[in-house]
């Protein structure tokens, strides 16, 4: 008896573990909160989709998306709103969190909507990060160089855009 109880558990769990491709089924909404350190730019707004660029790989969420928790890259994440209108923002590092209710929260250390992007701004602060790496003294100093350096290259590709 008790073996056969043990086995219907681990059958329902079996059930329960089960995960699928995440779809958008009509009526389903997302409602995404968006901030950094300088402005939030939704909040709990109901979007359609969310494209973010993440270490381990650009990707996109709807509704319905299987909860999940990523660090963004330096890049650009875009929002595609109700209407269809997008809007792409910068974002130099941060997190991602899909939750199962279908909430999304963008948390950014820093972040800016690409029309505010200066492009001769993203290259000097390019030239200025790599002059920093080659007179790097110890690997901390390197380490940061070489983040500074991702940060704007990613910054001067977004302008560039």
């Amino acid at each position: 008896m008790a073996l056969a109880f043990r086995n219907m558990l681990r059958t329902a769990a079996r059930r329960m573990q089960v995960r699928g491709y995440a779809d958008a089924p009509k009526g389903d909404e997302m409602a995404l909160t968006f901030a950094a350190g300088n402005k939030v730019f939704f909040n709990k707004q109901v979007v359609k989709q969310i494209d973010v660029p993440s270490f381990s790989g650009s990707f996109g969420i709807l509704p319905k998306h299987v909860p999940t928790l990523a660090v963004l890259r330096p890049g650009v994440v875009t929002v595609v709103e109700n209407d269809g209108k997008q809007t792409k923002i910068f974002v130099s590092s941060g997190t991602i969190t899909v939750n199962d209710d279908s909430s999304v929260q963008v948390l950014a250390e820093e972040a800016h909507p690409l029309e505010s992007l200066d492009r001769s701004a993203a290259q000097e602060a390019l030239s200025k990060a790599q002059s920093e790496l080659n007179s790097a003294a110890n690997e901390r100093a390197k380490a940061e160089a070489l983040i500074a350096v991702e940060v704007a290259e990613e910054v001067l590709k977004a302008a560039s855009a």
